[in-house]
């Protein structure tokens, strides 16, 4: 996408979307979509100041593990094409720190790319607090509307082609795009802020990224297996067992992380 069209998405029609704080719009290439054991390669953030101002950054990461053929011919990166690039460790803290003022927003990134981002930083013992700050989901508005694409989405809201899909910054630019005309459309989202469209995105209110735990009634429940809508107090109370099961399991670290939280609040009561 040329420089002029990116510039072109701030002209004019200025969208009504009312910041708190920035909003770092984001996009991840990675070497498969398992995001406890996967890795980021790229990794492309927009971010929207609150004097509407915007900045852009581009990580290419060698992800210290062998890219598998079938995820290169997606994103078009290779073993070759990362060998001397620095890893995620390297650039961790820089990373940080520029998201760290931020709400997230990204296209199905609920799901795969805050999960991903989140494992990335707790290897590197970086702890992105997300209980503060919105989660912007395109995709989840998109589907909440219309249900499409990322291509669809960019040609119904944008008329627009995406023609260099998986590429981050060209997917990046096209799902901040999509996010502001979504804003202009719908008049449910007019002068909405940041916070209504975290709602919008989180409606099921997943507490973790592995989505293993949710919101009930304010209240924390298990959101998988056997005890599925069981109160999380309750069954670290009735088998304590479940805990350690947990911990010791193939579940993301985030996921493990907030059980770890959750049980340090109990025992505080």
């Amino acid at each position: 996408m040329s420089e002029l069209s990116q510039m072109d998405l701030f002209a004019a029609k200025a969208p009504s979307l009312q910041l708190r704080r920035p909003l770092a719009v984001f996009d991840i290439e990675s070497t498969g979509i398992d995001y406890v054991k996967d890795r980021i390669i790229d990794l492309c953030i927009v971010r929207l100041n609150v004097d509407g101002t915007r900045e852009t950054r581009n990580y290419r990461l060698n992800p210290t593990i062998p890219i598998p053929a079938e995820a290169s011919i997606i994103h078009g990166i290779y073993d070759e094409d990362v060998v001397t690039a620095p890893t995620f460790k390297d650039k961790a803290q820089e990373i940080f720190e520029y998201l760290d003022p931020c709400d997230l927003a990204g296209f199905n990134s609920n799901k795969f790319d805050v999960p991903l981002l989140l494992e990335e930083f707790i290897r590197c013992e970086c702890n992105l607090n997300l209980d503060t700050r919105a989660l912007v989901d395109v995709h989840r508005i998109f589907t909440h509307f219309e249900k499409r694409t990322l291509e669809a989405a960019y040609k119904f809201y944008c008329n627009k082609n995406l023609d260099n899909a998986h590429n981050a910054e060209a997917d990046t630019v096209a799902t901040l795009e999509v996010l502001l005309a979504q804003i202009n459309r719908y008049e449910e989202l007019k002068g909405a802020d940041i916070r209504a469209l975290h709602d919008i995105s989180n409606e099921e209110r997943i507490i973790d990224s592995g989505r293993r735990f949710v919101y009930m009634n304010d209240r924390p429940v298990f959101n998988f297996g056997k005890y599925k809508g069981r109160l999380v107090e309750d069954v670290l109370r009735s088998d304590p067992g479940y805990y350690n099961w947990m911990l010791d399991g193939d579940f993301a670290m985030h996921t493990k992380q907030k059980l770890k939280d959750m049980r340090d609040q109990f025992r505080k009561k």
